[in-house]
């Protein structure tokens, strides 16, 4: 089969592998119908990302299932599934308890799952003709009926990432503003954000961001823009989101909440000279929570989809452009927001 392998830095080949086979009777092996860019693609393309080359590329998707282990029971040949970029067995106690992404039944590294290198996985990327998944009655998540793999495929990963940081503070203080600070890598998640803090309820969301076209996508989802991250803002809110990767971007983030307020950063900060002390104490007197790390994709995906096959988001506008497969080589080297690759 053919895998897009990521070679060196803005170095891209499609290269012959090994076709997947079954390895026990809780496996599956899938085709993907649609993959979507990650904001982290950008900088694994790049060549600013600490996963060494070479691999084959993609981690957010939906596939078709091709066959099935005989002890699969939720799903058969034929479904349409997305697949979590995570791996999780679904039985371990973080797994049961949600932590879906931090699994105690595979080695930390091998969470990462797919598309992240050799040293951090075995199953390869989405970017294929075709890709084993493990644990398939745990991780593949049926897509409802009538919602397009390409609108899906981003809940794989960045779709449910802004689902996280805006939906628990929202539940807790309905309509709440929201501050999300836009711009890391390709950028997609601050838009995702924006898109369902509308969605669920937010009656004031402030976008802020130096990309104008992004800014244009976020004012059609309602949402106030700014161009300049400022020092500070007039306005305190209870929930903000950390989607910039910038000492400014988090500074203006954290500094911004409100009391009781929660800030979540969805950002990946590599170098640590670019993170900017937090305000402890302010953060003390006004009892701010910050919280930071990686998604549970798989416990976060289903609600995502729901929210997507309802209607009630729309992340069509965050795409850059739908591709096809054979093209994918060439848009990666690109510019882009969200690159959706379908066949």
């Amino acid at each position: 089969m053919r895998a897009l392998t990521y070679a060196g830095p803005r170095q891209l080949e499609w290269r012959d592998a090994e076709d997947p086979r079954l390895a026990g009777d809780g496996e599956a092996i899938v085709r993907h119908l649609a993959v979507a860019t990650c904001d982290l693609d950008a900088l694994i393309v790049g060549g600013a990302s600490p996963f060494p080359a070479p691999f084959t590329l993609g981690h957010e998707g939906v596939a078709e299932v091709l066959e099935v282990g005989d002890g699969v029971t939720t799903v058969r040949p034929g479904d349409r599934v997305l697949v979590p970029f995570q791996i999780n067995c679904g039985t371990c106690g973080a797994c049961r308890a949600g932590r879906t992404g931090n699994c105690e039944t595979v080695p930390f590294a091998a969470t990462y799952g797919f598309g992240f290198g050799p040293d951090n996985t075995r199953w390869g990327g989405f970017l294929a003709d075709a890709v084993r998944v493990p644990y398939a009655d745990a991780m593949l998540v049926p897509v409802p009926d009538g919602l397009a793999p390409e609108l899906a495929a981003g809940a794989s990963d960045n779709i449910t990432d802004a689902h996280r940081a805006v939906a628990p503070g929202l539940a807790a203080r309905p309509g709440a503003p929201v501050l999300v600070v836009g711009g890391a890598s390709s950028g997609s998640i601050g838009l995702y954000a924006v898109a369902q803090a509308r969605a669920l309820g937010s009656e004031d969301v402030l976008y802020v961001d130096p990309d104008p076209a992004r800014r244009a996508i976020a004012e059609g989802y309602g949402a106030r823009v700014l161009g300049e991250v400022p020092d500070q803002l007039d306005q305190r809110f209870p929930v903000t989101v950390d989607a910039a990767g910038t000492r400014e971007g988090l500074a203006l983030a954290v500094g911004s909440l409100d009391r009781d307020g929660l800030c979540t950063s969805c950002a990946i900060y590599f170098d640590p000279a670019t993170v900017p002390p937090l305000p402890l104490l302010q953060m003390y007197v006004m009892v701010g929570t910050f919280t930071t790390g990686r998604i549970h994709a798989r416990h976060g995906a289903p609600a995502v989809l729901d929210l997507l096959a309802s209607g009630a988001v729309d992340v069509a506008p965050v795409t850059s452009r739908v591709v096809a497969f054979d093209d994918a080589a060439d848009a990666l080297l690109e510019d882009y927001t969200k690159l959706v690759f379908t066949r």
